[in-house]
């Protein structure tokens, strides 16, 4: 049971519209009742009129009907869609290289492609992470230390310092230098 979105009248109020007017209230009387426009209310009671007695207990004629076209006069005959899913099945390609491949354009490929299931690739499988454990975690790599200095915040020239090119100050002399240790595994 789906509703259009922006509809006026649920179920409830689609039944109660056909029963007041099949009680003898004309169609425009209803339709101000309910507060819909007149066309609405003559919709709702001629496919009422219209359904047959299970549609009329089931109350399934009151639902929206589906906007989808019965035919689509326009769309490809199955033997050139086959023939663009097995340029597809077969190469791999995308709707452009199999549009130049079966003469169709790209937009009509596309469409088949989507119809059929396969306008997009397969995922290829992923291999399992290779995963290890050491002997030892939480023990220190070897020489694994990383000294950082501290960038000046100030711009001007005078308290801009000059970094060494080789970290010669140990972190007793310089507090804005950081050691960093690596681990394996924590």
């Amino acid at each position: 049971m789906s509703f259009h979105r922006n509809a006026k009248l649920g179920l409830a109020g689609r039944c109660g519209l056909v029963r007041a007017v099949e009680g003898g209230m004309s169609l425009r009387a209803a339709a101000a009742a309910f507060r819909v426009s007149p066309a609405t209310a003559h919709r709702w009671w001629h496919r009422w009129l219209e359904a047959g007695e299970e549609a009329r207990r089931t109350l399934s004629c009151l639902f929206d009907r589906s906007s989808r076209p019965h035919r689509s006069p326009r769309q490809l005959a199955p033997q050139p869609e086959e023939s663009i899913c097995a340029c597809r099945r077969e190469t791999g390609w995308g709707p452009r290289l199999v549009a130049g491949a079966t003469g169709f354009a790209h937009s009509t490929v596309w469409k088949v492609l989507g119809r059929a299931g396969i306008s997009r690739p397969a995922r290829a499988e992923k291999e399992p992470a290779n995963r290890y454990e050491w002997p030892c975690p939480g023990r220190p790599a070897a020489h694994g230390c990383l000294h950082l200095r501290a960038v000046p915040t100030s711009r001007a020239p005078r308290h801009r310092r000059q970094i060494p090119t080789r970290p010669q100050l140990d972190a007793a002399r310089d507090p804005g230098r950081l050691r960093l240790r690596a681990r394996d595994h924590r």
